[in-house]
């Protein structure tokens, strides 16, 4: 149901039909990266998808609201509780981007929080090329076959990626020295040392993986 909330508008309403509560399906995509149904079609601008899972049932949220233009709304709940305007969605998808992918519909919620100044995803720190190559690879950390990780990266935008073998692929953000975190997880990071290893910290490690 969330997969197909970000594009699929006739397989969300065959999905509805059959089982009306998954418009409030959520789904967590690794390290506590969670998406709900409304919040996949909310970052992707669908507007006919998001107020389709709002009838059935799904709960509104900013960025919701940022993509839909309400810009009331909008301006309550940051009211109500300043600083929420840095909060990020889904795949650290800023509220910022969320407006904007409401198009012209959410544009003075896009110029509202453009005000603000801090309505978007802060700048990634800078990565060198020289870096970026001493950090690709296969990095293993137990004997099966799935017991892998691939850094690699998103050839159509040169994005760095945390692939473990069988699941989804994550983007990492870079925090300076070779400290990332997965989009979507501020909280967690992914360390590069010196000696081809990487560790995963939640906040402590929980895992400890060396590049084949």
């Amino acid at each position: 149901m969330v997969g197909a909330s970000h594009a699929d508008l006739n397989r969300v309403r065959e999905l509805l039909k059959l089982h009306p509560s998954l418009s409030k399906a959520s789904c967590d995509w690794a390290f506590g990266d969670w998406e709900t149904a409304l919040g996949a079609a909310s970052h992707t601008g669908n507007r006919q998808i998001a107020e389709l899972l709002l009838e059935h049932g799904a709960h509104p949220t900013i960025f919701s609201a940022a993509m839909l233009g309400q810009l009331e709304a909008v301006k309550a709940m940051i009211a109500a509780q300043p600083g929420i305007q840095r909060f990020a969605g889904p795949h650290s998808i800023s509220l910022l981007a969320h407006a904007s992918a409401g198009g012209e519909k959410s544009k003075p919620v896009f110029d509202y929080l453009l005000s603000l100044g801090d309505a978007d995803q802060p700048a990634e720190k800078p990565l060198l090329d020289a870096q970026l190559r001493s950090i690709l690879g296969i990095y293993a950390f137990g004997p099966g076959p799935t017991d892998r990780v691939d850094i690699n990266t998103n050839n159509s935008k040169q994005q760095l990626r945390f692939l473990r073998i069988g699941t989804p692929a994550h983007r990492l953000i870079h925090q300076g020295n070779l400290t990332f975190h997965p989009a979507g997880a501020p909280a967690v990071r992914i360390v590069f040392d010196g000696e081809k290893r990487l560790t995963v910290h939640d906040p402590g490690p929980i895992l400890t993986a060396e590049r084949i």
